[in-house]
């Protein structure tokens, strides 16, 4: 049963650990300290249902209704397409949300800590969850990868697959709560509004190139 399991972490792991719009989104939380664990704990528990669903077959029925993944295509493209608009307009206009420690020492009396990242304003819990959820669901390679990709790899395992979906499983959780959770190391480098801005640069051409990616013809 070791095997099956460990097969499962590292194919979960291989399709996991790429950069893409909901590990950019992850990673900002983290740097953010915003909503952290249960930013992570939506991505983990996604793939989890994602994986199960793949595992059970479940999977084969949605192949049978292509113009669903069509469907989820187009609205993620839209969807990708305008958080990267929005992220280069906060790279374009900064609102002052991030500070330097200092700065937050001055103004509040007390350190952020060592490498701490100050944010002038916190976003609301209800518009994390739903961009958490829309990143990770209204995205098209989820299905094909963790869905239809995972699920028949995991079938080839037999009475296995389940161990081999809990080591894809673990690599979920394991990735989304170290990259949330790590990210708080790299606010020195990201403890001034210029950092921000290049990293929101960042995040706008990625979100937007994936974006143009789904829905040009492949």
């Amino acid at each position: 049963m070791t095997l099956p399991l460990f097969a499962g972490l590292g194919l979960g792991f291989s399709l996991i650990i790429a950069i893409g719009a909901q590990n950019l989104f992850v990673l900002r939380q983290g740097l953010r300290r915003e909503h952290v664990i249960i930013v992570a704990a939506l991505c983990a528990l996604s793939d989890a249902v994602l994986i199960a669903v793949g595992v059970s077959g479940i999977g084969l029925v949605l192949q049978a209704v292509p113009w669903l993944v069509s469907a989820i295509r187009w609205t993620g493209a839209a969807f990708l397409i305008g958080y990267g608009v929005l992220a280069a307009r906060r790279a374009w206009r900064p609102s002052g949300r991030a500070l330097t420690v200092r700065e937050e020492k001055d103004a509040t009396g007390r350190s952020a800590g060592a490498g701490g990242v100050a944010t002038a304003s916190r976003t609301r819990l209800l518009p994390v969850i739903l961009t958490t959820l829309a990143l990770t669901w209204l995205n098209p390679h989820v299905y094909l990868d963790t869905v239809f990709l995972l699920g028949s790899v995991a079938n080839t395992h037999g009475d296995a697959r389940w161990v081999f979906a809990t080591g894809a499983m673990a690599a979920s959780v394991i990735w989304f709560f170290g990259l949330a959770f790590g990210a708080r190391y790299l606010g020195r480098w990201l403890s001034s509004a210029r950092s921000w801005r290049i990293l929101d640069a960042v995040i706008a051409v990625v979100m937007i190139a994936l974006g143009v990616s789904l829905v040009l013809p492949h």
